[in-house]
């Protein structure tokens, strides 16, 4: 894999043009984005003047059928991502999508069947692993500093919802027919796959309960406990908040982390010792560019590797399964729900084993 790969990119709103288009542009030597799809004319036009040697198209299939590419990379509304992902994968191509991977367990099951045998790699956009401190975290976990972890909470908080372009339906996100879903299907899946990889394992049952405060068409508040074989996560995630922050916290046998954006707090059990510590990652820069660099990095690895349903498509799998059970607890008023193990065909079998 000498040369660079030639993708396409569908639906170029604000994340495609501030975070992922610079991450390619970023490493021309791993990329080139060949095409771009977009129904909206005023975004089409953006494209053209943010890569003009790209051709650019108003319809999808118009651009698979006409670009020899090697991959697909899908930053629409989710409610469109199932749909795209099968005609990438019917031409023969690597799918890098936006989350949630799908806006049901039925049709991330499919999207995950599919890649695996068409033999080609779908990888979702988790950025939020590549934000340098979450890393920092992860390096202090794998460094034993707290034992197994047990108790995970996340706390997501956000003023409004966020804003899609202007040129095109920008309150997208309260609208169930393109989103799916209000603040859980939108920003759970980055406290989801982040609880997995804490705590490491997926949940067997949620409780949750859904806040409807401006009254629209989706949820703008979302609580649930999830019970883990080894543990609790506690997730609060809001549009409502009054500051735009994420703060997290793990606890396990030998301490605390706290995680307040950028400023990380180790709490030792035994000897009391309180460290402190930074990583940088501009959390108030939605567009997290810098993340999405070394996620792309992965997706060419995984390509490279042939991981075609590796370990971040069943995280998005599972995210997909959390939400849809919470979803469901919510309307039966925050009863506890189970979530059953996924169903395992060999090939999600083989994944999972790998």
């Amino acid at each position: 894999m000498d040369s660079p790969l030639r993708g396409g990119i569908v639906g170029f709103g604000f994340i495609a043009e501030r975070g992922h288009l610079p991450a390619y542009a970023a490493h021309p030597e791993r990329f080139e984005i060949a095409a771009i799809a977009d129904p909206c004319a005023a975004r089409r036009e953006h494209a053209r003047r943010a890569l003009p040697r790209a051709r650019v198209y108003d319809r999808t299939a118009t651009m698979l059928a006409s670009e020899a590419l090697d991959f697909v990379d899908i930053a629409t509304p989710p409610s469109a991502h199932a749909a795209i992902c099968h005609s990438a994968l019917e031409h023969g191509l690597h799918v890098i999508c936006e989350k949630p991977l799908a806006t049901s367990e039925e049709e991330a099951l499919a999207m995950l069947a599919h890649a695996s045998h068409a033999r080609r790699v779908l990888f979702p956009s988790h950025n939020y692993h590549h934000a340098p401190v979450i890393r920092a975290v992860r390096e202090l976990l794998d460094g034993g500093a707290l034992g197994e972890v047990h108790l995970v909470t996340l706390q997501t908080l956000r003023p409004t919802h966020a804003r899609g372009v202007s040129e095109w339906l920008p309150d997208w996100r309260r609208d169930r027919r393109y989103a799916g879903g209000g603040i859980a299907m939108d920003h759970a899946s980055h406290a989801f796959y982040l609880a997995f990889d804490w705590l490491g394992a997926y949940p067997t049952s949620v409780t949750a309960h859904l806040d409807h405060r401006a009254g629209l068409g989706t949820e703008d508040g979302f609580s649930c406990a999830a019970t883990f074989p080894n543990g609790t996560a506690i997730a609060h995630l809001t549009w409502n908040a009054g500051v735009r922050k994420v703060i997290y916290s793990l606890h396990g046998a030998r301490g605390a982390l706290t995680i307040e954006d950028d400023a990380i707090q180790l709490a030792l059990r035994d000897s009391g010792e309180v460290r402190r510590l930074t990583a940088g990652s501009d959390w108030m820069d939605a567009s997290h560019a810098a993340w999405f660099s070394t996620l792309q990095a992965e997706f060419l690895d995984a390509i490279r590797t042939q991981q075609f349903v590796g370990r971040h498509a069943i995280d998005a799998l599972q995210s997909v399964r959390w939400i849809e059970t919470a979803y469901a607890s919510a309307r039966a008023g925050s009863r506890v729900l189970a979530i059953p193990p996924v169903p395992e065909p060999p090939w999600l079998a083989r994944s999972l084993a790998g």
